[in-house]
Order: structure tokens, then C-alpha cells, then sequence
């Protein structure tokens, strides 16, 4: 594991509770689980952990900064959409991510339509693209805050334009990173993907996100606080578009 923050040891949390002390919340039931996203895809991949959790959606202006990285874009946009988060419900666990595909050192944002995600297709083709799918956990009742990134190899096939064309009006994957949608159709524009963390392409590395939320105090795999509890539900109203935020 690769986590840029500094876990605390593996029996307590950041402020030197027990870990297990760390996850309850002040009625002493396990503290609530918040998924910063209104990304039905990462609400998707988290429901696979079986454990309840809310939905909110993060207040972040997500725009680059000059010169800045997509690595460090990736990250930063994580931790800032969980702290978001976090600020609005200061006694739950809060996950936020972020996902940036970097071609030759340059980010591939979302194309938001079909003239912007042909062109992406385009300058990938035959090429190896990096996709950064960062992770942040933060409480902000412990303090505790830490957080990971997966990196993925994406090698596409040298495609053709009627190839990119059928992919787009199939898919219309204009909320992806790269307009590269592999949970669907995309996965037939590909030749290899190299990853240590399967789900990460997805938008939501689960092998990181679990071990997160055990440095967090969230023990995994684990007996559900409540077994009629929904699988998810918003904190807040989010926004109506069903993008990867």
C-alpha cells in the first residue's frame, strides 16, 4: 500500500483512542458511513462491502490548478470532497474520490460531449494511458484523515474512427474520465489494463477503501449495525446529473 498520509498505528486512531472507540459515535453505535459522491458508480462498487451508508454530495470546484499534475490533481480533489463533506457531518466516516486520466503528463478530464470524447478517443488510441483514482477517509470528530491512490494502466487498441463513433452513441460516456466507460461497452476498446486494486478503473479502489476504513476504526468484513438498514441513502440533496464527482 501506497498511502500518502500517515496511518496511525494499527490499534488506535489518530488521537490516540482505541480503534474501535475511534468508530462509534456519541450514542455509541458504529459512526455513520458517507459516500462524498453522487457517483452512482462508486455508490455501486461501496454497496459491494455491505455496510449502510449515506450519500452527499461534495462542494468542490474542481477545476486544475495551473501546472498541476493529474496525480496531484487526483489527490487533491479527493481529500478536499471528503473534507467538504465532512464539515456538513463532522461525526461520520466520509469517503471522497477522484479520478484523472493522464496522458504523456496531461489530464483527461470528464468530455462532457460527444465532440470532446471523440477527440479524447482519438489522441489514446494505440496509446497507454494512466487513470489516478485517489481515495480519501476523514472524520472530523477523531481527526482522523488519510488517504491513497491506485494507478492503472489503460492500453487501447489502435481504433478506428467508426470504432469510436459506435462506442460513443452506445455508451454516451461523457461523465468518464477519459470517456473510457470499461464497466461497459469500453472494455471492447482495450487491450490490457494494469491494476492492483480491480475496482479502481471503475472510479472506487474497494482494497484500498477498506483498508481506509479499518485504519478508521471500521472493521471489514463485519456484522452490519442493522440488517433493515438501506444500502444507501442521501445526507443531502445532490445534484441531478449522474456524473463521476
Amino acid at each position: 500500500m501506497s498511502a500518502s498520509a500517515v496511518p496511525p498505528p494499527p490499534s488506535t486512531s489518530p488521537i490516540g483512542l482505541p480503534a474501535q472507540t475511534a468508530s462509534m459515535g456519541h450514542s455509541g453505535s458504529p459512526r455513520r458511513l458517507v459516500l462524498g459522491s453522487t457517483s452512482p458508480y462508486r455508490r455501486e462498487l461501496l454497496q459491494r462491502l455491505q455496510w449502510p451508508f449515506e450519500v452527499a454530495a461534495p462542494a468542490v470546484d474542481e477545476t486544475p490548478l495551473p501546472g498541476e499534475a493529474p496525480e496531484a490533481l487526483a489527490r487533491r480533489l479527493a481529500l478536499a470532497k471528503a473534507r467538504a463533506v465532512a464539515a456538513i457531518h463532522p461525526d461520520a466516516l466520509v469517503i471522497g474520490s477522484d479520478q484523472v486520466a493522464d496522458l504523456d503528463g496531461q489530464p483527461l478530464s470528464k468530455p462532457g460531449d460527444h465532440a470532446r470524447a471523440v477527440a479524447q478517443l482519438r489522441a489514446m488510441r494505440g496509446r497507454t494511458v494512466i487513470f489516478h483514482t485517489a481515495l480519501a477517509v476523514v472524520c472530523e470528530a477523531t481527526g482522523f484523515e488519510a488517504h491513497d491512490l491506485a494507478r492503472i494502466e489503460v492500453r487501447f487498441r489502435p481504433l478506428s474512427d467508426e470504432e469510436i463513433e459506435h462506442y460513443l452513441r452506445a455508451e454516451q460516456p461523457y461523465d468518464c474520465a477519459g470517456s473510457a466507460k470499461a464497466e461497459g461497452l469500453g472494455i471492447s476498446l482495450l487491450e490490457a489494463i494494469v491494476s492492483d486494486d480491480p475496482t479502481a478503473l471503475i472510479g472506487l479502489p474497494l482494497i484500498r477503501t477498506c483498508q481506509l476504513l479499518r485504519q478508521a476504526g471500521l472493521s471489514l468484513p463485519s456484522a452490519t449495525p442493522s440488517a433493515s438498514a438501506p444500502a444507501a441513502t442521501p445526507a443531502f440533496s445532490s445534484p441531478a446529473s449522474g456524473d463521476r464527482l
